[in-house]
């Protein structure tokens, strides 16, 4: 899926860009092949691009592209769908993903929550480690309390910088 006609870039400018916002991903704990492959899929105007795609602008084997893309696909930050007609898939990033991705996250931390919880029952609050797990727990309900908010705030700026999307 090639980029929209008249879209004038230097692509040694947007493979740098690529490359750097991807070492960036890696900084923050993403695994390296993954955040390429993610950059190249934002970098994309389309946001879309098929597994050959991926494997010719970021040079790597389509094996790379296919593991890069189930993490991301686990971690809610691409979706995979079909190309109309064919057999092949194609991997896409939308412009909420970043929501989508965190909202997620909402699900581990209260299952750690729940695994929490047990702890401090089995070793008891009042002991050093019961107290250090009910802090955590204590952490995790706040920090879910404040996502909760902030994405609601997100939902409401985002409608208003960029409509309804």
């Amino acid at each position: 899926m090639a980029e929209p006609a008249g879209t004038d870039r230097d692509p040694e400018a947007v493979s740098r860009f690529v490359e750097q916002f991807a070492a960036q991903l890696v900084e923050a704990g993403l695994p390296r092949m993954p955040a390429r492959v993610f950059a190249a899929l934002l970098s994309s105007d389309t946001g879309v691009l098929t597994s050959a795609e991926l494997g010719e602008r970021l040079k790597i084997s389509p094996a790379a592209v296919s593991g890069a893309v189930r993490y991301l696909a686990q971690q809610h930050m691409v979706s995979r769908e079909r190309e109309p007609g064919s057999r092949r898939e194609r991997y896409r990033v939308h412009g909420n993903q970043w929501y989508e991705a965190l909202a997620n996250r909402e699900t581990v931390i209260r299952r750690w929550e729940d695994g929490l919880r047990e702890g401090v029952a089995s070793l008891g609050p009042a002991t050093p480690a019961g107290r250090r797990l009910a802090e955590t727990l204590a952490f995790f309900e706040f920090v879910e309390r404040e996502v909760e908010a902030m994405m609601e705030r997100w939902r409401v700026c985002r409608e208003e910088q960029f409509g309804r999307g």
